[in-house]
């Protein structure tokens, strides 16, 4: 049976980050260049909204289980040397969870009430409000070095912490991959090293903000159902809006939509469905002056989390 997202997991789900250098507005700019600048003490908060759903069928034998997780996380920059090379923070301020099984019902806990973790949410609560990890990246997104600071499994939508860029000016139709390694593992001892590769394609730039779509391939022969089962959460597809101006990504939205068949017998199936969608929240100081000022406050992005 295939293994069920931890729910830990959805405290480290990674987040697309604020990037920004020129702007080129207009129908029709072209080349621009795209890269992350970021600020000593900068702070910049996500809203995150992920959903999944996991069908299981062995036999005669069905059962479907429900996650739905919202929460902010925060980025906070520590330092940024000479060259732009930044180190970052992660951590997660407040989370609301729920699970929802076909056999065991519904349960619901929020980290703003005051009944404490039910069993099982116990290592969520103590990792709220803390450094998560911390990482050095530099412009084009690529990360340097890597620590974590408590224990935190993969994210299922691919283990960027930041959306990478690329390293010279493009226009609409431009495309960059980033190679990838994952382990699957089965019961029994099964395991296989699979490459995948994450095509990033920029198909709008107009209007200071870059719409792009990235699409994941496995690239290793994967014939074995069993291991095929344990992939699903890592192929994904997804958008980014990023404001070329601003200099950030003001949002994310990753999903996934996948079944495999045999993987515990002829008769057996799962089908992994998930959605992920990050928005940037702005600072509330920022739009209450905006506001008290009589100008109109920056634009969010589209959607929420």
């Amino acid at each position: 049976m295939i293994r069920r997202t931890p729910l830990l997991r959805c405290l480290c789900l990674l987040a697309a980050l604020p990037a920004g250098p020129t702007a080129t507005t207009g129908a029709e700019p072209g080349p621009t260049r795209l890269e992350y600048r970021f600020r000593a003490g900068e702070r910049l908060d996500m809203r995150v909204a992920h959903r999944a759903l996991t069908e299981t069928t062995v036999g005669a034998t069905s059962q479907s289980t429900e996650t739905a997780t919202d929460s902010r996380k925060r980025w906070t920059v520590i330092a940024v040397d000479p060259e732009g090379r930044a180190t970052l923070e992660h951590s997660v301020d407040d989370v609301t969870m729920t699970s929802r099984t076909s056999d065991r019902g519904e349960i619901r806990w929020s980290s703003a009430g005051t009944e404490p973790a039910p069993p099982g949410y116990e290592q969520v609560q103590a990792s709220l409000g803390v450094p998560l990890s911390r990482m050095v990246v530099d412009k084009s997104g690529r990360v340097l070095e890597r620590r974590e600071l408590r224990p935190c499994p993969a994210s299922s939508t691919g283990d960027l912490v930041v959306v990478p860029l690329p390293e010279e000016a493009v226009a609409a139709g431009a495309e960059w991959t980033v190679p990838q390694e994952v382990v699957a593992e089965a019961p029994g001892g099964l395991r296989k090293a699979v490459r995948t590769r994450l095509r990033y394609r920029l198909v709008d730039l107009r209007d200071g903000i870059a719409t792009i779509r990235v699409d994941t391939t496995v690239l290793t022969p994967v014939d074995d159902p069993r291991l095929e089962s344990r992939l699903l959460e890592r192929i994904w597809n997804g958008t980014i809006e990023f404001d070329v101006e601003r200099g950030r990504v003001l949002r994310r939205s990753t999903g996934i939509d996948r079944r495999v068949v045999g993987f515990e017998g002829p008769e057996s199936s799962v089908r992994y469905k998930a959605s992920l969608d990050e928005t940037l929240e702005e600072p509330r100081e920022r739009n209450t002056d905006a506001q008290a000022s009589g100008q109109p406050a920056e634009r969010l992005g589209a959607g929420g989390g």
